[in-house]
């Protein structure tokens, strides 16, 4: 039998004993629920390791507390987990993890995660890709700051390690039956058992149908559905372990899951004075967004959307794995093989306005979203002496990576352009019009009065004098179609060593050297004649292509160069006609770990660890410019973190309790920050971006018969850098980010308060019973990459609860449930609406504070994705 690692401590119970055995072996016994401390067993390091012997900041999270506290999916999770927010925005698909304030928004799939998720040794690129229900878990490990040496690079802020239920050589079936508010339904069927002496299997199969959280306005149409946010998936998983000695056990898995929903729409949060247009192109079906509130101030929390088009979101998720260990007595080591095939595809429709009108949305046709298929291989030798423990390995990658990306023009596209550039006229000259777009177009020359009342007014707006009949304006229809393909490759040799210096004392190092190479081809193409717009406009600018006016009292002038910002956006630049894009790179990078770790007694220990965290560069899939020039490169730098740690792990009370507390002070450079500046997603590298703070973790199993208690505090000080336009990879975008230079970074809340209070024991009679509250308190913190004051989120609380009775055998349990039982109203993510008012008005003089960002002079329309709201049911579980 294979032998147990020595790092778990000679208290452990025989019967946890065998069961961390058996799990290294690859046997079927699932781990039994913690009573003490040193029961709870971790894998930080690739082996199994009592808690409070791993000199990292570990938050695990057993079964029952997942179970308690209703997690389902990554998103689920922050509930337990101090320090980290989980969000997502435009799709389901977009969902980023953040941990001490550091992350990456995942709208961009250029962009790999800062914080990695692992399922079962299988590292998922993206945090989309990792997102979806989580099926039957045995814990979950989420590991806090640079986790490079082991878990690869993109860990640059920590990793979620997430490890399912194994197959049992005991047969057992069980099920669940859910059903609650908003519509909700649900189910899963698990079967276990041996299938032969030596060979084990698992089956589970889960699915979930929920009405949306939102209610919809639909404005213009055609949308007919009046609610979003639904959800509607089912999901599988089949696992095989086979024994064929005492020395070589295999783990194969094949999971598969399926999403056919609808989301996300978004509300106002804030509207400017372009509500009054809106309202003109909606009548008379409705307002198309919210009304102003008096100088136009936020404006009440409502879950109520408007959207005229539909969000249709299609998720297809697929993946083999296959671990294999075998025991080699001669070296007492262990040979790791974990080999993984992933395919994940995301399609979706969506309106870009997030408004009733007809202005601009995406089509659900096949030509919006993204891919990420990957091959990866890892091979580790671990070994154990007296002294040492080592560990070397060595890990590859293949991944491609595409996106595909179109916009439609709808029917209100023109008229809203063109009230757009009318709207500062007094009604003297024709004031705000919808039908004057051609005016700003004219290939022959933008009419200027020269005197009278009309002086400086474009008179091209008044009745007498039209458009001309050639001006090219917008047609309604598919404007682009744009393709990226990625293909990356990655290799990595690693090793991680501890030494015993004395019995009491530990050295740890750990290395890991990358080699990265990526490629991208990519083909931007505007359809038909669009661009034809923004090519007369430009045209303009050039006084040979200007005729003579021929109305007395008038000059022939260039079209003026705000109207350009509007003409000339990225999806209707003549400039990105057929433009084919072809970039590569390869770089190399060094990082690891070093650890000292002493023990003062049984039930103290103390560390110090330094750690180089690496996340490789990429190029950014989407259409960026510079005033009306696209950007010659979409290459970003890599981003690297250096860690710096020293905290106390303790075991009190008979070793009930365990109370860790951790400094920490990490510095990023290069800080990937990929921000929405309200027309493409935009990635700058930040120079710096610090975070410093204390993370303290408690688990507590209390006298009182079956109640524990499991919380933790993180104070996060997360602060970007002094910088200026000078030290950014394209100095035109530090106006609309200078409000980061020496601010707290977005998502990162001072203070962030976990606890779950958990309570199961025996009622007598033949019947057990008990309950689960989870809570979590945030301070305020703001929403947006751009820090913009509109995207604040004040201080909250979440609290989820759970009450559960069922049979002392567990042949059937009934919960009754609630998250979100206080109906806290939050924010997961604010945004600019699209051509909706302008944030920063003034690009060119800055504030007196060294800002470009003036309150008074903001007149954009926010937007906001919101948390879910309070939701209840009941589930019930039988076991055979």
């Amino acid at each position: 039998m294979r032998h147990t690692n020595r790092y778990l401590r000679t208290t452990v119970s025989a019967a946890v004993v065998g069961a961390a055995a058996f799990g290294f072996a690859g046997m079927a016994a699932a781990q039994e629920a913690p009573a003490t401390v040193d029961d709870i067993i971790v894998t930080a390091q690739k082996r199994e390791q009592s808690l409070q012997d791993v000199p990292i900041v570990v938050t695990t999270l057993s079964q029952e507390v997942l179970d308690g506290a209703g997690v389902q999916d990554i998103k689920d999770l922050q509930i337990l987990t101090p320090g980290m927010t989980v969000t997502s925005t435009q799709s389901e698909a977009s969902t980023t993890v953040r941990i001490r304030g550091a992350g990456t928004v995942g709208d961009n799939p250029g962009l790999e995660s800062s914080v990695g998720v692992v399922i079962d040794g299988v590292y998922r690129s993206r945090n989309s890709v990792g997102f979806g229900d989580l099926g039957e878990l045995s814990r979950i490990e989420v590991l806090k700051g640079p986790q490079g040496t082991l878990f690869g690079k993109n860990t640059s802020a920590g990793v979620i390690n997430i490890i399912t239920e194994r197959p049992s050589f005991d047969p057992s079936i069980s099920a669940e039956l859910t059903a609650g508010n908003y519509g909700a339904v649900g189910g899963s069927v698990s079967v276990t058992g041996g299938l032969t002496d030596q060979i084990a299997g698992r089956l589970f199969v889960a699915h979930r149908e929920r009405d949306g959280f939102y209610d919809v306005n639909l404005g213009d149409g055609p949308r007919t559905l009046t609610e979003d946010n639904t959800q509607d998936y089912w999901t599988g998983r089949g696992q095989l372990l086979i024994l064929p000695s005492d020395e070589v056990s295999i783990r194969l898995i094949a999971d598969y899951t399926k999403r056919d929903e609808y989301c996300c729409a978004a509300v106002q949060t804030r509207v400017g004075p372009t509500q009054a247009f809106i309202a003109a192109l909606t009548a008379p079906n409705g307002p198309g967004q919210r009304p102003p509130v008096a100088g136009f101030g936020t404006v009440p929390f409502s879950r109520t959307a408007y959207s005229n088009r539909e969000t249709p979101q299609e998720i297809e998720d697929m993946g083999l794995s296959a671990e294999a260990t075998i025991d080699l007595p001669s070296l007492n080591a262990t040979l790791t093989s974990q080999t993984s095939w992933r395919d994940w595809s995301f399609q979706q429709g969506m309106d870009l306005d997030y408004t009733g009108a007809d202005i601009l949305y995406r089509a659900n046709d096949g030509s919006n979203g993204y891919g990420v298929g990957n091959l990866t291989q890892e091979l580790r030798l671990a070994g154990t002496t007296d002294k040492f423990d080592w560990l070397v390995g060595l890990f590859a990658t293949k991944e491609e990576v595409y996106r595909d990306d179109s916009y439609v023009y709808g029917a209100d596209y023109n008229a809203f352009a063109s009230l757009l550039l009318t709207a500062s006229l007094p009604a003297s000259v024709g004031g705000p019009s919808p039908s004057r777009l051609g005016c700003f177009t004219n290939p022959q020359g933008f009419l200027v009065g020269t005197a009278g009342p009309a002086a400086g007014q474009p008179l091209c707006v008044i009745g007498a004098v039209p458009p001309s009949a050639a001006a090219p304006t917008f047609g309604t229809g598919k404007a682009y179609e744009d393709h990226y393909s990625q293909k990356s490759e990655s290799v990595a040799v690693f090793t991680n060593n501890t030494y015993r210096v004395t019995e009491a004392f530990e050295i740890n190092l750990g290395l890991r050297y990358t080699y990265d190479s990526k490629r991208l081809l990519g083909l931007q193409d505007n359809l038909g004649t669009n661009g034809a717009a923004c090519g007369g406009a430009l045209a303009n600018q050039n006084p040979a292509n200007r005729a003579v006016s021929p109305i007395p009292g008038t000059a022939n002038v260039a079209t003026p160069a705000a109207a350009l910002g509007l003409l000339c956006l990225p999806w209707s630049n003549p400039q990105y006609d057929n433009r084919r894009i072809q970039e590569k790179f390869s770089d190399t990078d060094l990082s690891g770990t070093l650890k000292a770790s002493y023990r003062l007694n049984p039930s103290v220990m103390g560390y110090v660890s330094y750690a180089r965290g690496y996340k490789g560069a990429g190029y950014n899939m989407d259409r960026v410019q510079t005033g009306v020039t696209p950007d010659a490169s979409l290459f970003f730098e890599a981003e690297t973190v250096d860690s710096y740690e020293a905290g106390l792990k303790t075991t009190l009370f008979n070793r009930t309790m365990l109370l860790n507390i951790t400094y920490f002070d990490q510095k990023f450079e290069n800080f990937q920050l990929n921000t929405f500046l309200g027309t493409a997603f935009v990635v700058e590298s930040i120079p710096e971006l610090t975070s410093r703070g204390v993370d303290a973790d408690m688990v507590w199993f209390t006298p009182i018969e079956g109640l524990s208690f499991q919380g933790g505090v993180t104070y996060t000080d997360a602060k970007y850098g002094d910088f200026t336009g000078a030290d950014l990879s394209n100095p035109a975008r530090f106006p609309q980010l200078s409000l980061l230079p020496g601010a707290r970074a977005s998502f990162a809340p001072e203070w962030s308060l976990t606890g779950a209070l958990a309570f199961d024991r025996s009622l007598g009679g033949g019947l057990r019973g008990g309950f689960n509250l989870s809570a979590k308190y945030s301070t305020e913190y703001n929403t947006g990459s751009d820090l913009l004051p509109y995207k604040n989120q004040e201080a909250f609380t979440v609290v989820n609860g759970r009450i559960s009775i069922g049979s002392e055998d567990e042949r059937w349990t009934v919960d009754v449930w609630g998250q979100n039982l206080l109906q806290e109203e939050y924010t997961q993510v604010a945004f600019a609406a699209p051509l909706q008012g302008t944030a920063f008005t003034n690009t060119t003089t800055p504030q007196a504070d060294g800002t470009y960002y003036n309150i008074a002079t903001d007149t954009a329309t926010y937007n906001a994705y919101l948390g879910a709201p309070r939701t209840w049911g009941v589930t019930l579980k039988v076991k055979y």
